[in-house]
């Protein structure tokens, strides 16, 4: 059995990467082997902290932002070459400790030969790869040059840094990526070859259910028990489109959806009265990309007149109390959901995907290129905001088209007042999660990939 260093810029947040980090410990150590995390930023979880390895921080900040955005804070190239490669010397000494202290016998890199975003972090991780002959399993969740980000090399150095590190061509390094498009695109750019490992999900467990602590959860973030809550669990940036479920919660309160929601009640026997309205909870928090986009969000939603919720504040990776504040999980959010909406234009897989059919909720869901490519032809049953962008508003807000959210609240109404229709839809979602997206699932793969990796 291997002693495994699994590393990422952060850890112990609830982002999609930390969250996958999460679920390959638990099935490497039902394997048998022993993990250890580090990050830069530890958040909820125990592990060895190397400063710089974090993205945020400022030093690592200001070079990511020279390098694929605007090269304005150094005099040449040449100095933000020398700063790469003098925190790559820190960042180095760190991981070396790291793998001394722990007797690590393979590395697992998360996205740190992938997105870019700590250069740095790069250089080091394929030095002491290379220096010490250990090998790596690199995940990769995301890519610098997905189109949706935004980033390009500022110059020569970066091109060349970008060519021999993002991802680097060593036998010791063996390459794990989470879908079809990228696998084709990284052998095209580069020539390197990859196996891919989907995303997945704990089908097994025990189903999240109203306890003693999360009792209070719906009054905690000002919503009634007689309410429809559409989650939308992700971050708030711009690439996860949320103005698409703002125009479905907008499509949901025309008066011919509310008088039927009124007469047929809701599907599992509560009453939506005259007090009742539809919520929409955004659970994540949102990062600053400089396009304003939460301000621009917050506009349309003023503009709408619809009932939001803004309660990042309340939610961490796992339930914990802060000066006697209770502080919820991500998960106690499903809990008391009606519907999920997750309308993101891209994805590298789809995290809030899987937690939502896990939940045995229905889903509005934009199809996103790697959905079509590789998750819809399993057969889910979602409700579809469609597939194009149909054009964006004076806000640069996209949309979808009038008669795809038409249609989309339909068949979310029928969700939502039918118990047999809901019950079909998310069971069968469920039941072919639980086949090709569990933990079970996981582990045959890695057990074949660990065991190449570690050879």
């Amino acid at each position: 059995m291997s002693k495994i260093g699994v590393c990422h810029y952060k850890i112990g947040d609830t982002d999609g990467v930390s969250l996958e980090m999460d679920k390959w410990r638990q099935v490497l150590e039902g394997m048998g082997h022993t993990v250890h995390l580090c990050g830069g930023d530890l958040g909820t979880a125990e592990g060895f902290l190397i400063e710089e390895l974090y993205h945020h921080h400022l030093n690592i900040a200001r070079i990511n932002r020279n390098a694929f955005f605007q090269l304005t804070d150094y005099k040449s190239e040449a100095e933000l070459e020398r700063e790469i490669f003098e925190l790559a010397d820190r960042i180095e000494r760190g991981l070396r400790a790291f793998i001394d202290e722990y007797s690590i016998d393979l590395l697992i890199p998360n996205n740190i030969w992938s997105i870019g975003m700590n250069l740095p972090a790069a250089v080091a991780f394929a030095r002491v790869v290379r220096e010490q002959g250990i090998p790596a399993l690199a995940h990769h969740h995301d890519f610098y040059w997905e189109t949706f980000r935004g980033m390009a090399p500022t110059c020569g150095v970066v091109q060349r840094i970008a060519r021999e590190y993002l991802p680097p061509k060593d036998p010791a390094v063996t390459h794990v990526v989470i879908n079809s498009l990228v696998q084709a695109e990284l052998s095209q750019r580069s020539g390197v070859e990859s196996t891919i490992v989907p995303n997945v999900f704990d089908f097994t467990g025990n189903p999240w259910g109203i306890d003693e602590y999360n009792r209070g959860f719906r009054r905690a973030i000002g919503v009634n028990e007689n309410d429809i809550v559409l989650l939308q669990a992700t971050r708030i940036v711009e690439r996860k489109g949320i103005e698409l479920a703002v125009d479905l919660a907008v499509e949901l309160n025309e008066p011919h959806h509310i008088a039927t929601l009124r007469k047929s009640g809701l599907y599992d026997g509560r009453r939506f009265d005259a007090n009742s309205r539809i919520v929409l909870v955004l659970a994540g928090s949102s990062e600053d990309d400089n396009t304003d986009y939460l301000g621009r969000l917050k506009r349309k939603i003023e503009q709408a007149w619809i009932e939001t919720r803004f309660i990042a504040d309340k939610i961490r990776s796992q339930r914990e109390e802060d000066d006697g504040r209770r502080l919820y999980s991500l998960w106690d959010c499903y809990v008391f959901a009606d519907l999920v909406t997750y309308p993101s234009l891209f994805e590298g897989f789809g995290n809030q995907f899987l937690e939502a059919i896990r939940a045995k909720l229905p889903v509005a869901l934009f199809e996103y290129p790697v959905y079509r490519a590789d998750i819809k032809k399993k057969g889910f049953n979602v409700i579809s905001l469609g597939s194009n962008v149909a054009g964006r508003d004076d806000l640069g807000l996209v949309s979808a088209g009038e008669e795809t959210v038409r249609k989309a609240a339909k068949e979310a109404v029928e969700v939502l007042t039918d118990p047999l229709s809901r019950r079909e839809m998310v069971e069968r979602n469920f039941a072919l999660g639980l086949e090709s997206y569990s933990l079970e699932h996981l582990g045959k793969r890695l057990d074949e990939i660990v065991e190449q990796a570690a050879s």
